[in-house]
This record gives C-alpha cells, structure tokens and sequence, in this order.
C-alpha cells in the first residue's frame, strides 16, 4: 500500500510509523454504504490484512458524519432486486464488517457527527472507539421496517445483549455519553481534541508487539466465548508458553530488563511523533 491512496469512496493514507488511516468518502450522503464502498472498504482492509508493516488502523469518516449506514437510494432499488440479488448483496456487506472485525492489526475509529445503522456497527467492529462529545448515535433499522441483522454481532458483542435490545428495538437516538456508558466507544473527547486522542492512542499500539498485538486478537474471541474449563485452560497455557519462545517476546524482556525501548519501536519518541503526525492529517 502506498503511502497516500484513493478510490472515489474510500481514501487511505500511511504515515512513516506503519499506521493507515481510511476514510469513508462520501460525504454528500454522511459516508452511507453502497455496494461499491462496501467493496471498496473490503479490498482495503484485505490489502492491510496482508502486509505485515502496517502496525494500526484508524477508521474515519471524510465532512459532517462518520457514517450514516446503508445508503437509502439503493435501498430503494434493492426493492426491486431478486432475492438472490439482495443475499448477494447482504453477504458481501457482512463480510466487510467481518473484515474489519477479524483484522490482524489493531483498529481504531474516530468517530464525530452521525452515526447510523452500518455506521454503528463499522464503531463496534474496530477494537478502540474515541468520539467526540458531540457524535450521536442510532440504530435506526427498526424505523424503516428492517433489522440490524449484519452488525448484531458486532454490537452485542459492545454494548451487551441488555443495552443492544432497548436500541435495536426503538431505535432511538442516543449521545456520546450514553454510548460510553453501554460500551459502544471508550473516549469522549471535545471535537478539536479528537485527532490528538487518536494520535496517543496510535502512540500506546506502536509501542506495544507487533506479534503480541496480533496474538491479543485472536485470543480474546476464543476466551470470550469459551466456558472457563480444561479446554480454555490448556488451550490458553499452550498460546503464552508458544509466545514466551518468539524473538519478540525475548526482546521485550531483555528490554524491560535493561530499561531501553524494545527493537520494535524505533525512537524513543516514536508515539509522539506518531500522535503529530496524525495531528497533521
């Protein structure tokens, strides 16, 4: 991936420090998906599942909204689709989020303005989520007579089973606030302070393994939803014991032993540059 890239929806751009930003680029329709973004975002996100460089990836939404989820006017012509047309069309808008879900690096979105539907769903998909306090949310599927079906996953894996039923169901507006306090995001900022958060936190995963960080998502899914047992037991003593043998984590003590930054990270401020650098952008 190139150090600055463009498709007509969908911008990504590269800082020296290994870590992309993709915006979601329409924003004369709040970023809302249609087929071809969704398949825009998908080769993205395969693109950076496959180069073993990038270290994060920041999610974000070009003008007034993050993103506002499907896109109504071709929700208006799936009405006349087949019903094989529509899975068609559904299965590759699940197997975006998917993407984004199982990423091997470490996501975050910055997220302003609206957030909608899919957009909701983009924010519970990424691992970190910084809003600032103005962004509101919805999961407004309800009101138009569908559901939340693709994102379900993903949104009660955030906010639990409780909080997603009350907003799936009526669908109502909520704030930042609220969406802090079911799980949705982790940071509120003010609106100005959104790049800098963003920034510090690209600071905390650049210092952190590589492998580590990789290895962290696939733990996490398989200890969440496995039953506290042998099976996670073994299981979970084999992954740290496999772990404690690779270079990485032989660096990683050796540094902490000898109090200096770990082969991985370049400078000693390597995180500040990296927050200053997305402060630019």
């Amino acid at each position: 991936m190139s150090k600055s890239t463009a498709s007509a929806r969908v911008l990504t751009q590269r800082d020296e420090y290994g870590n992309v930003t993709v915006n979601l680029n329409r924003p004369d329709v709040h970023n809302a998906f249609d087929p071809e973004m969704v398949a825009a975002l998908t080769e993205v996100l395969e693109a950076i599942a496959r180069d073993d460089s990038i270290r994060a990836v920041v999610i974000a939404g070009e003008g007034k909204s993050f993103c506002a989820g499907a896109d109504i006017a071709h929700m208006r012509k799936s009405a006349r689709f087949t019903k094989a047309q529509n899975h068609h069309n559904a299965t590759e808008s699940a197997r975006m989020f998917h993407a984004l879900y199982t990423l091997n690096k470490p996501t975050v979105a910055a997220v302003h303005g609206a957030v909608r539907g899919g957009g909701c769903g983009i924010v519970a998909a990424c691992d970190i989520a910084i809003a600032t306090r103005t962004a509101t949310f919805r999961l407004s599927e309800v009101k138009i007579g569908i559901i939340p079906a693709m994102i379900s996953p993903y949104i009660i894996g955030a906010m639990g089973e409780r909080q997603a039923r009350r907003y799936m169901l009526s669908g109502e507006e909520f704030d930042a606030a609220e969406a802090w306090r079911t799980g949705l995001v982790h940071d509120i900022v003010e609106e100005q302070e959104l790049a800098t958060r963003v920034g510090e936190m690209l600071g905390q995963l650049y210092s952190s393994g590589p492998r580590a960080v990789h290895a962290i998502k696939q733990l996490i899914p398989t200890s969440a939803h496995s039953p506290i047992g042998p099976e996670i037991v073994g299981a979970t003593a084999k992954i740290i014991a496999d772990l404690r043998a690779t270079p990485e984590a032989q660096e990683g003590l050796t540094a902490f032993l000898e109090k200096r930054k770990p082969s991985w990270t370049e400078t000693p401020k390597a995180g500040k540059a990296a927050a200053k650098k997305h402060k630019k952008r």
